[in-house]
């Protein structure tokens, strides 16, 4: 059974009125989710809170710690983020000016010497082992999909005027389709989860540098939200650093 401690963080930045980011951490059970809502009219700031809030309530109900077997886990997780796909697009339906809201929702749960991370969207996932940093997840998102293509390069997708639009989401589909990644942890393993509020202001090699600088991942927490302030805080930023202990 892997140990944890875990940090977490979440500011407005310096440009946005409101905060769009959610998360939900269940330290007791290694649990942890980001979400990064989309939206007019303030909607994303509902159905980033709505998901973590039904991801939070599935997870007390149905306890995690019941699942007995990988393959009965990846259902787990697809159940969960069913529901609260279902009930972000039935609120988005429901209330007026709501339509169309969205949420990215990035699960990690770490059991029995294995990290178990399911994503929709473009919030990521990245694991820091003997310093180097390795991304897990693949973005969701459009400006990803021309990447994959060959039709842009890395620097022109870093300013692509449609470098937001995310193809999958909760809320956005009748359907869910999210990817599934699974790895064995160590000691000293530090995994990353974070929005697009951290990784499109700060480079991955900073990021890298961070939190190979600090034992204690509260202090990793503190200065990643900083340095995406100091890079100029353009969009909402949230951070999960998770320590894998002895």
């Amino acid at each position: 059974m892997s140990r944890t401690k875990a940090a977490f963080r979440t500011d407005r930045g310096r440009k946005r009125s409101i905060n769009e980011d959610a998360l939900f951490c269940r330290n007791e059970s290694s649990f942890y989710m980001v979400a990064d809502g989309v939206g007019g009219h303030n909607a994303g700031e509902l159905a980033s809170s709505l998901a973590a809030e039904l991801v939070g309530s599935y997870v007390k109900h149905r306890p995690v710690e019941d699942v007995r077997t990988e393959d009965e886990l990846k259902d787990y997780f697809f159940d969960c983020l069913s529901e609260a796909n279902e009930s972000v697009s039935r609120v988005a339906q429901q209330r007026e000016g709501k339509v169309g809201m969205a949420t990215t929702a990035l699960l990690t749960y770490i059991w029995n010497g294995k990290a178990f991370v399911v994503n929709l969207g473009d919030s990521r996932a990245y694991l820091l082992r003997d310093g180097c940093l390795m991304r897990i997840t693949e973005d969701h998102s459009y400006v990803n999909q021309l990447l994959k293509e060959g039709s842009i390069t890395e620097e022109e997708a870093l300013v692509h005027p449609k470098r937001n639009v995310i193809t999958r989401a909760i809320g956005a589909d009748e359907s869910i389709e999210p990817d599934f990644f699974q790895f064995e942890v160590y000691p000293g393993d530090r995994i990353l989860l974070c929005t697009d509020g951290l990784y499109n202001e700060v480079p991955e090699e900073e990021i890298c540098g961070v939190i190979a600088a600090y034992e204690d991942v509260e202090d990793a927490a503190d200065e990643l939200v900083r340095r995406a302030g100091e890079y100029g805080g353009s969009d909402n930023i949230t951070v999960i650093c998770i320590a894998i202990l002895n």
